[in-house]
């Protein structure tokens, strides 16, 4: 790949190839159906409409005139004003094992110091054991694992978190 990509804002055209995304990759990857990929546009609605600039944001991995991943950092509802959400965290399979997965987590949790968040939070599947190094090899802590019936599979939820 080169050079670390660049992360940006979302520009127009950007939420819908993060919805686009998630919903091929998960689907090639993991099985998971069409109800994936509608719980992807609903969390990006829902940033586009209401989030808060200086608590909430999204990025772009931008290199090699592509779109390369994205990763978001939002407040978490259920969890008060001082835990932050990591979301959508997705890295194109040919940046995998460059560094960016790395660079995009700094970069998010950089931001979710900054704007006062002392936790941050994060849901995923059992299944994705790369994401799952990553975020141990960051610090965060495996403190929840549920069997569950998701996207139409059996799935393990895990949520992991770390202090900020």
């Amino acid at each position: 790949m080169g050079q670390l990509a660049e992360l940006r804002d979302l520009q127009p055209g950007d939420a819908g190839w993060v919805i686009a995304r998630h919903a091929v990759h998960y689907a090639a990857d993991e099985g998971y159906d069409s109800s994936f990929e509608a719980l992807v546009a609903e969390i990006l609605a829902g940033f586009l409409r209401q989030h808060n600039p200086a608590r909430e944001r999204g990025w772009i991995a931008w290199g090699s005139d592509q779109r390369l991943g994205s990763i978001f950092c939002v407040q978490d509802p259920e969890a008060g004003p001082e835990v932050a959400k990591l979301r959508l965290f997705l890295v194109e399979p040919q940046a995998r094992g460059s560094g960016l997965a790395q660079h995009m987590l700094e970069t998010c949790m950089a931001f979710a110091r900054s704007a006062g968040y002392r936790q941050m939070r994060l849901w995923t599947h059992q299944s994705h054991v790369a994401a799952g190094r990553i975020y141990r090899r960051n610090g965060f802590d495996l403190v929840e694992e549920t069997a569950a019936e998701a996207f139409g599979q059996q799935v393990i939820d895990q949520i992991w978190q770390r202090d900020l």
